[in-house]
């Protein structure tokens, strides 16, 4: 037997399996039995079939070096599941559904009364240096108030077992794809699980997907043309984006595929002519989705989209100007924005966070940056933070003078003890940390994935859960325990 779950050591960490040495939560024990029987020879032929699996269904992620330029790289993938009990999802997708409803009548104010503003909630200094605010948006409405139709929002746990949100992700959220590979996957290597547990599917994204987008069409068809834009096959995410344009029976199309007209409507250049598009799923960045608005340089994007959109003629998701809402300045504040437009308290926390913008808080976050971890309002995968305790006396003194230069800027939080899960190191178990994204898609209704993509840093002791810096995943699997009663 390779895996002894009696030296499995937990110390003073929350592990999402193991509770203490040897003792399986309760809805892990039979995954734990099952493992513990395993073999060394078992584990590595289950660690094969993930692999091949991974080859035969083409899993990449594309990753960039100074040395090495572009390289695609096989998706990196741990066999042992995260298990969630049901009952605590429940709570998390009621958080993540009040979060959301409450991020998109926030984005909406902004770009129309701006009560919250006047209120003095939000204060207007913020929204004014706001890089992702975009005055070409202001008046406008779309459909249902929604703004941030698919939305990705990172939840950790802390060494105690409590669940916050790390951030919210607004614009273009990325990752669904690989959760839902991933259950592919285990499917392969554990069918036998599948048979023991009842595991929600997550299988229904794309239909759902789907559905949210077929909803927001203009012209009120039975089948709408929906199409999903890229900005090509060099772009880090491509193979989602060929991936859920696939599921979805979409069109896959490159900004030089679309065309607006004289009329503001927009269409797709095919083999038979002119087609009429009437919903697109975007995974361009505002600044170079339409030339006319943006950047008159961009070659990615489509001239003229942005008037389509506006006069009514054509749907997009996320909506151009969602950014506003991913910033981690306005992280900070979204307790009060669910209080604000909700009358409602947050159901999840929010880890505890420093605006260095106010002069009490910066020097506070100045004076500890040693303990602290600093991160840029607008950058994500991990890039341009500080890890206070991982860093050095030069870098703490770097990011302060960044701070003073701009505080407007920067965040701190204090440096959290992140849940572990078990994880295959060679053919032993050992804890690692984790993180977990899961998606919420926003129309009419408000869905959340059972689960999400669980990011875990492969190196031990790191955080670090990105796959570009390292990371790797494993299957989300929310199990039902009443139902097996």
């Amino acid at each position: 037997m390779a895996i002894r779950w009696g030296s499995y050591k937990v110390k003073n960490l929350h592990d999402e399996l193991i509770r203490a040495a040897g003792k399986p939560r309760d809805y892990a024990s039979d995954l734990c039995e099952y493992l513990r029987d395993l073999s060394d020879k078992d584990i590595n032929e289950l660690k094969a079939a993930a692999d091949s699996a991974i080859h035969v269904m083409g899993i990449t992620f594309r990753v960039y070096s100074e040395e090495e330029g572009s390289i695609d790289r096989a998706w990196p993938f741990d066999i042992i599941p995260r298990l969630i009990d049901k009952k605590e999802w429940d709570e998390i997708e009621s958080g993540l559904k009040q979060r959301v409803k409450a991020l998109n009548m926030f984005i909406d104010d902004l770009y129309n009364d701006q009560n919250i503003v006047k209120d003095g909630i939000f204060p207007a200094s913020l929204l004014k240096k706001s890089k992702n605010f975009l005055p070409q948006c202001k008046g406008f409405s779309p459909p249902h108030g929604v703004w941030a139709h698919i939305c990705g929002s990172d939840l950790v746990r802390d060494n105690k077992g409590t669940v916050y949100v790390l951030e919210d992700n607004l614009r273009v959220p990325s990752g669904v794809s690989y959760m839902l590979e991933n259950r592919h996957v285990m499917k392969r290597v554990f069918p036998e699980m599948f048979a023991k547990y009842n595991i929600l599917p997550v299988d229904d994204y794309p239909s759902q997907l789907y559905d949210m987008l077929a909803e927001m069409s203009p012209r009120k068809i039975e089948e709408p043309e929906i199409v999903v834009l890229t900005p090509g096959i060099y772009n880090s995410a491509y193979f989602e984006h060929a991936y859920l344009a696939q599921q979805m029976g979409a069109e896959l199309v490159i900004g030089s595929d679309l065309v607006v007209d004289e009329d503001d409507c927009v269409y797709m250049r095919t083999i038979n002519g002119l087609s009429r598009v009437d919903v697109i799923y975007r995974r361009i960045d505002d600044w170079f989705i339409d030339p006319e608005v943006f950047h008159p340089d961009s070659v990615l994007g489509v001239p003229g989209i942005i008037r389509a959109w506006k006069a009514g003629n054509v749907a997009l998701a996320n909506a151009p100007g969602s950014g506003v809402a991913d910033d981690k300045v306005v992280y900070a504040y979204v307790p009060q924005i669910i209080e604000y437009y909700l009358g409602e308290k947050a159901i999840l926390a929010n880890v505890p966070t420093y605006k260095c913008n106010n002069k009490q808080e910066r020097e506070y976050v100045l004076e500890n940056i040693h303990e602290m971890v600093v991160k840029p309002a607008n950058e994500s995968g991990g890039y341009g933070m500080l890890i206070g305790p991982h860093a050095s006396e030069a870098e703490h003194e770097k990011f302060r003078k960044l701070i003073k230069a701009d505080p407007r800027n920067y965040v701190a939080q204090p440096m959290l003890i992140l849940s572990t899960a078990p994880t295959m190191v060679g053919t032993k178990a050992e804890p690692r940390h984790l993180d977990l994204r899961p998606f919420i898609l926003s129309g009419k209704d408000v869905n959340v994935t059972m689960g999400g993509l669980t990011r875990v840093a492969l190196e031990k002791g790191s955080t670090v859960v990105n796959s570009s810096q390292g990371g790797g995943s494993k299957d989300t699997w929310i199990v039902d325990m009443e139902d097996e009663e």
